[in-house]
C-alpha cells in the first residue's frame, strides 16, 4: 500500500517538472519575440521567408488583393538602398486584371487565416503592418505561435505521462521537447513548420483512446481529419501522414472515418485550393508553376540569329490567332536564362509565351508557366547562394541530410535513441497500439526522408539558409514520444543515463544556436566553411 502514495508523489512530481519546463520555455519565446528584428531594425521579419507570408497578410487587409508587387520595393525611410519588405520568396503572373503582378510564393491559406486577426487588430487599435509593423508582428507571432506552442507542449506531457514508464525517462523526454528540438528555435519568426508540427500532435491527441478502445466520439475523427489535413496544408510531405493516419482510423472504424474524418479533411481542402484559386486564378499552387505551359503549336524554325525574329512573331502570331489569342505589334522575343527557350512578350496585354527548340529542328509554341522566370527573379540569376543552387551529388546530399552540416543526427543527436525507441517498441511484448506507433512512425520516416533525398537538384538545397533540415521539423512529436522507450530502457545504468545527456546537450545547444535567428545556417555548417 506504501507504494501508491509513493507514486502519487513522483506523479506530482513529474508535472511539476513538466510546468517549469513548459513556462521556461513559452517565457523564453515569449521574450525572443519581443526583441526579434531584422538588420536594418525597421521590422521584426528576419528572412525573405517569412517576410513573404507578412507580404502578403498586409496585402490582403491593406489592398485587398494577393498581390505583393506595391511593396515590395519599397524603400527604408532613412536607409534608401534597403528594402524592408523585399523577398526572393515569391512568383510573377497576370493578375485578374491582366496585368503582371508578384505573389508569394507560399501557399496562401495561413497568411490567409493570419489576415483575419490582422483585420480585427487593426480595426480596434488602428495598429497596420505599414506604421506598426513591431506592434502587429509580434502580437500575431504570440497569438499563432507561442500560445499554440504552449498547447503543443501541454498536451506532449499528458501523453508521456501516459506512455512513459519511469520517472527519470519521462523527465527527460519533456525537457527534450522543450528545450532541444528546432520547434522552440522557430517561435519567434512566422513559418509553416511549426503549425504543422502542432497539427500532428494534436491530431495524435484526440485519436489515441480510438485507439485503445473500440467505440470512441465521432467528433476526435473530424478533430483528427482537420488536423491531419492542415499538417498537410503546411508541409505537402504530410500528405502522407494524412493518408496513412486516415487508413488507420478506416480499419478500426469505416463509418466514422468516412462520415467524420474525410470531411474534416475536406474543409481544410477546400480551405487550401479555394484561396490557392483566390490569389493565383489556378488550383495548383505557386511551386507547381515551375515547367513548360501547354503546347499550342508546332512549326518548323530556329531560335538563334537576329534576323529570324521578325518571321518568328509573325509565325507565332498566326498559330496564335488560331488558338483565340491576338498578340498586339509591339510583341517582342526576349532570351531565356535556357539556351534552348525564349520568351515572346507582349508588353500590351503583358501576356508571356515560351518558344522552345526541339531536337528534330521544331519549334514549340507554348503557354508561359514557369511563374518562377521573371525579370529580376533570384531563382535564375547569378545572384543565388552556393546552397541554393543545390547539391549536384544524390549521395553527399544524403550524407549531409543524415549525418553532415545539416544532420539530422549530428544537430540534434537525441533523435538517435528515437531509432532505439522505434526497435523497442516494435517488439512482439509491446501492445498493439505501441507496436502500431512505432510501424508508423518509422514507416512515415523512411517515405518522406527517401522523398527528400530524391528531389531534382533545384530542390536539394537543404532547405535553404536556415538553422536546420528544416522539412523534417513536422516529424518532432513523433520522434519525440519514441525517445520515451529508449529513455526508460537507459535509466537503469549510470553511463548511459551520462550518455543521453551529453546528447540532450549537443541538440540543445544546436537549437539554441538559431535562437538570435533561425533564418541562418546551422552551426556545424559555418564550422565546415570556415575551415574550407
Amino acid at each position: 500500500m506504501s507504494s501508491i502514495p509513493q507514486l502519487e508523489l513522483q506523479q506530482k512530481t513529474r508535472w511539476t517538472w513538466y510546468l517549469v519546463l513548459i513556462l521556461a520555455s513559452v517565457s523564453v519565446n515569449t521574450g525572443r519575440v519581443f526583441v526579434m528584428q531584422s538588420r536594418d531594425t525597421y521590422t521584426p521579419m528576419l528572412s525573405a521567408n517569412d517576410r513573404s507570408r507578412w507580404c502578403t497578410v498586409r496585402a490582403l487587409v491593406d489592398h485587398g488583393t494577393y498581390a505583393i508587387d506595391a511593396f515590395v520595393n519599397e524603400r527604408h525611410p532613412q536607409k534608401r538602398n534597403r528594402r524592408p519588405w523585399h523577398t526572393i520568396d515569391m512568383v510573377q503572373h497576370r493578375g485578374a486584371d491582366g496585368r503582371q503582378h508578384l505573389y508569394s510564393s507560399k501557399p496562401p491559406l495561413l497568411a490567409t487565416m493570419l489576415a483575419g486577426p490582422y483585420w480585427c487588430l487593426q480595426k480596434l487599435t488602428g495598429a497596420n503592418l505599414t506604421d506598426n509593423p513591431f506592434l502587429v508582428i509580434r502580437a500575431l507571432l504570440m497569438l499563432c505561435h507561442v500560445a499554440p506552442l504552449g498547447l503543443y507542449f501541454f498536451l506532449l506531457a499528458r501523453i508521456i505521462e501516459q506512455y512513459g514508464t519511469t520517472h527519470w525517462g519521462r523527465v527527460l523526454v519533456m525537457t527534450c521537447a522543450t528545450w532541444a528540438t528546432f520547434l522552440t528555435t522557430f517561435a519567434a519568426t512566422l513559418n509553416n513548420h511549426l503549425p504543422a508540427a502542432i497539427s500532428v500532435l494534436i491530431a495524435l491527441w484526440v485519436t489515441l483512446p480510438v485507439w485503445h478502445t473500440k467505440h470512441s466520439a465521432t467528433w476526435r475523427f473530424a478533430a483528427a481529419g482537420v488536423f491531419a489535413a492542415f499538417a498537410a496544408a503546411n508541409e505537402l510531405p504530410a500528405l502522407s501522414f494524412l493518408a496513412l493516419f486516415g487508413g488507420i482510423l478506416f480499419l478500426h472504424s469505416p463509418k466514422q472515418t468516412c462520415g467524420a474524418f474525410l470531411p474534416g479533411a475536406a474543409i481544410v481542402a477546400v480551405a487550401f485550393f479555394g484561396t490557392n484559386f483566390l490569389a493565383h486564378d489556378s488550383w495548383r499552387p505557386p511551386y507547381a508553376h515551375r515547367g513548360d505551359g501547354p503546347l499550342l503549336a508546332t512549326f518548323p524554325g530556329q531560335l538563334k540569329g537576329q534576323d529570324s525574329d521578325r518571321d518568328l512573331l509573325e509565325v507565332s502570331r498566326r498559330n496564335l490567332g488560331k488558338e483565340g489569342l491576338e498578340i498586339s505589334p509591339q510583341a517582342v522575343l526576349r532570351p531565356s536564362h535556357r539556351p534552348d527557350r525564349r520568351e515572346l512578350y507582349d508588353p500590351q496585354s503583358q501576356r508571356r509565351f515560351e518558344l522552345v527548340a526541339t531536337d528534330n529542328g521544331n519549334i514549340q509554341l507554348r503557354g508561359w508557366d514557369n511563374w518562377y522566370d521573371y525579370p529580376g527573379s533570384y531563382w535564375h540569376s547569378e545572384k543565388r547562394s552556393r546552397i541554393d543552387q543545390g547539391e549536384p551529388s544524390r549521395v553527399t546530399y544524403a550524407l549531409h541530410v543524415l549525418i553532415g552540416h545539416h544532420g539530422l543526427f549530428s544537430l540534434t543527436p537525441i533523435w538517435i535513441l528515437s531509432i532505439y525507441g522505434v526497435c523497442r517498441w516494435s517488439q512482439s511484448g509491446q501492445t498493439r497500439v505501441l507496436r502500431g506507433f512505432a510501424a508508423f512512425t518509422g514507416t512515415l520516416t523512411l517515405v518522406c526522408l527517401v522523398f527528400y533525398l530524391a528531389r531534382p537538384l533545384q530542390d536539394r538545397n537543404y532547405g535553404g539558409t536556415a538553422c536546420a533540415f528544416r522539412w523534417m521539423f513536422w516529424f518532432t512529436p513523433l520522434w519525440t514520444l519514441c525517445l520515451l522507450p529508449a529513455t526508460d530502457a537507459m535509466e537503469r545504468i549510470t553511463w548511459r543515463r551520462w550518455a543521453v545527456y551529453l546528447l540532450l546537450a549537443v541538440s540543445i545547444g544546436s537549437a539554441s544556436y538559431g535562437f538570435a535567428n533561425p533564418w541562418r545556417h546551422p552551426w556545424l555548417y559555418t564550422w565546415f566553411w570556415q575551415n574550407g
